[in-house]
């Protein structure tokens, strides 16, 4: 198929939508496409591409990590059967009044072929996400870190055939080791197969009579494993970092998820980060922003000097270049940006003021109040 449409676009629901919303509108669609009902040449098509976003947005481990990853998470973690194990289309076109697939195969003929099946063999081990706090200086400087991951990992005792070592899982006589028994049904649309898991080996297709003392019999353990990531220089809030290898073991010898890491980076008491800018607040003087003058201000690498022109005004940004936070995918630095804060002194002394009134009688200026020394004239 091409490149993929979007799992809700195609079922035609909203991204909130329930899972009740989800089955009706499968239901409905699933009606118009079935290849028996339907003999359009694209309609096994669009059969398949509502069958498949139906799997995956019904089940709420596939949706979430659908959510969250988009196509790559389904198709790095789910092979094509495993996309539809666990879902129930039988019992979904039999509410309909058509079969499971008709033309005397499953719906999972529709996919894999006459004669396929969901396969119970190696399958990829569960992706983990861990959410991660840093403070902004190792946002941008980078850091290694150490956390401790819970999940499930190969059991070393067995090594994850789930058999006490000596022994040996036996093929299930019901199944005969495909994991899947088959019946057949007859239908107003004839006869058709319909394929479900085995009750009696839960799909494994293997029956373990001396199960491991370790993992009882699971092939996998519970640990809280030790894990260094390297956090680059330049992450941000929201960005996910994947670790190859370090998810949950796999099933039957298949190989591990993955383990993403996402970035929350804690609100930082002098800096506001914007994209790779920093932006902070300096307090300065009337008369340092009227005369000019040089001021310390905190960098994320130290202290910086940095010069006041005369006649700065209250709200102007000034500009230090390259002290800002590294690019994550390019080569670097955003910059800091300094918003200046004129304070106005709240308490003055008789002096200041009327050396306040003299400056604004020279500038032109008209003042309502009158200097000490109008006052005393206007006395005498």
């Amino acid at each position: 198929m091409a490149t993929k449409r979007d799992y809700y676009e195609i079922l035609g629901v909203d991204k909130k939508a329930s899972a009740d919303d989800i089955k009706s509108s499968y239901r409905k669609l699933a009606m118009q496409y079935h290849p028996d009902k339907n003999k359009s040449p694209d309609a096994e098509e669009k059969f398949k591409e509502i069958s498949e976003a139906y799997a995956v947005l019904s089940d709420e481990g596939k949706r979430q990590q659908y959510d969250q990853f988009g196509h790559a998470g389904i198709d790095q973690r789910y092979s094509q059967e495993d996309i539809f194990r666990g879902v129930d289309f039988e019992d979904l076109f039999r509410d309909i009044g058509m079969g499971g697939r008709g033309r005397g195969g499953s719906i999972f003929d529709v996919f894999f072929g006459e004669g396929g099946g969901r396969h119970n063999g190696p399958s990829r081990g569960r992706d983990l996400l861990y959410e991660l706090a840093i403070n902004l200086e190792d946002a941008a400087n980078g850091k290694a870190v150490e956390l401790e991951v819970p999940r499930t990992e190969t059991c070393e005792v067995c090594h994850g055939s789930g058999a006490r070592p000596g022994t040996s899982p036996k093929t299930c006589s019901t199944c005969h080791g495909s994991g899947q028994v088959s019946r057949t049904q007859n239908t107003p649309f004839g006869r058709f197969m319909t394929t479900s898991t085995c009750g009696t080996c839960r799909g494994a297709g293997t029956i373990i009579d001396s199960p491991c003392t370790t993992c009882h019999g699971s092939g996998t353990v519970q640990r809280r494993r030790k894990i260094e990531v390297k956090i680059p220089p330049g992450v941000d809030t929201g960005s996910r970092l994947r670790v190859s290898g370090e998810g949950e073991a796999g099933e039957k010898g298949g190989p591990p998820g993955d383990l993403y890491v996402e970035i929350n980076v804690r609100p930082h008491n002098i800096f506001t980060r914007e994209d790779n800018d920093l932006l902070m607040e300096a307090t300065i003087s009337f008369t340092q922003a009227a005369l000019g003058d040089e001021i310390i201000v905190p960098t994320l690498d130290g202290k910086a000097e940095m010069k006041i022109p005369a006649g700065t005004q209250n709200g102007q940004v000034f500009r230090l270049k390259g002290k800002g936070i590294p690019s994550l995918h390019m080569s670097g630095k955003g910059d800091q940006l300094v918003r200046i804060k004129v304070a106005v002194p709240t308490k003055l002394t008789d002096r200041q003021k009327d050396l306040l009134r003299e400056f604004a009688q020279i500038s032109g200026e008209k003042t309502k109040s009158k200097s000490i020394f109008e006052k005393v004239r206007d006395h005498i």
